[in-house]
């Protein structure tokens, strides 16, 4: 197996903590690893103070400038004294490479999840994203990325038909990926010249922590440019009458302190689409990653792809019932 099949083989307790200490942090051997697959992240013990959080990019996935841009970005935030997670300064930056790895490093920070099924925390939620987002339209990211129909559907789909379909399923699969990107492009189209912007990109409720009455928001790792509504949409759960509901919350501490054009609202489910197709393809991505069959055992199997089948088939619904 080569180094690109398996990026991570190398993080051994040992090694992670001599990245950690040729930073200049001074370990006393406590090594707890964090729920990541894309990257590794670690929690480390050190000799005095707080642990750290440390987390070893994968190989290959973002230049030196999209990291930059991802730092730069959190640190934009935290000066304007939004609650984010930033990364700590090593050395001249903010990053720095340990024998092939490039390391960020990150004071730790408790809190739970965050009760999206709360009024009064969805109005918060509204409220500092759109504070988030006002820092987001006043630059961009030009190594990062677009959340757009062909990076995040149609090349999921080339992919995935490529080498992961059964050939029995093919056919279906192909249909119905052709329907649901078709009503996707509508979607776009009905929205019109929204404005793309700096997001987090993965705002959902296991990227933030709640305490002192506040959401503290963690790992920027899929930040890219993509419309406003796609730090709001998956906040919400449940039937489309609640989650309409749940937009309403959002968007009412969301104006409190900046406009939202809602003709955004017509790319929820658009934004939703794009985010399944992804996903699989992401699976797919990293299927040489041996972390990846033992977490995800059922990924590929004739049930999978059955199931993804079904799932796209009421999305369809979704997005048509969208257009009325």
């Amino acid at each position: 197996m080569t180094a690109a099949e398996h990026p991570f083989e190398r993080l051994t307790p040992d090694f992670v903590l001599d990245a950690v200490e040729a930073a200049g942090f001074s370990c006393d051997g406590r090594l707890f690893a964090l729920n990541s697959y894309e990257n590794r992240v670690y929690q480390v013990g050190r000799d005095s103070g707080a642990p750290l959080i440390a987390k070893f990019y994968r190989p290959g996935r973002w230049s030196d400038a999209a990291i930059e841009e991802e730092h730069a970005f959190v640190l934009e935030l935290e000066a304007a004294d939004l609650p984010v997670v930033a990364p700590l300064p090593v050395g001249s930056g903010t990053y720095f490479e340990h024998d092939g790895f490039r390391v960020s490093l990150y004071p730790r920070r408790g809190g739970r999840a965050p009760e999206l099924d709360r009024e009064d925390t969805l109005r918060a939620m509204g409220r500092y994203l759109a504070r988030m987002h006002a820092i987001g339209r006043a630059d961009r990211f030009e190594h990062r990325g677009v959340i757009d129909i062909e990076g995040f559907g149609t090349s999921s789909v080339t992919l995935l038909m490529a080498d992961w379909i059964p050939r029995d399923l093919q056919a279906a699969f192909e249909g119905i990926c052709r329907d649901v990107l078709t009503h996707v492009e509508q979607a776009f189209d009905r929205a019109g010249d929204v404005r793309y912007l700096r997001v987090h990109g993965d705002c959902h409720g296991g990227n933030i922590l709640w305490r002192d009455e506040a959401p503290h928001f963690v790992d920027f790792d899929d930040a890219r440019m993509a419309p406003a509504v796609q730090d709001l949409w998956m906040l919400l759960s449940g039937p489309p009458v609640e989650q309409r509901q749940q937009m309403g919350l959002v968007l009412e501490g969301y104006e409190s302190f900046a406009d939202f054009d809602y003709r955004e609202l017509e790319l929820v489910e658009a934004l939703r689409s794009l985010r399944m197709l992804h996903h699989s393809a992401w699976l797919a991505r990293r299927w040489h990653d041996p972390a990846f069959p033992a977490a995800f055992p059922w990924f590929g199997t004739q049930a999978y792809w059955e199931q993804q089948i079904l799932d796209l088939k009421e999305q369809l619904a979704a997005l048509s019932g969208a257009e009325q």
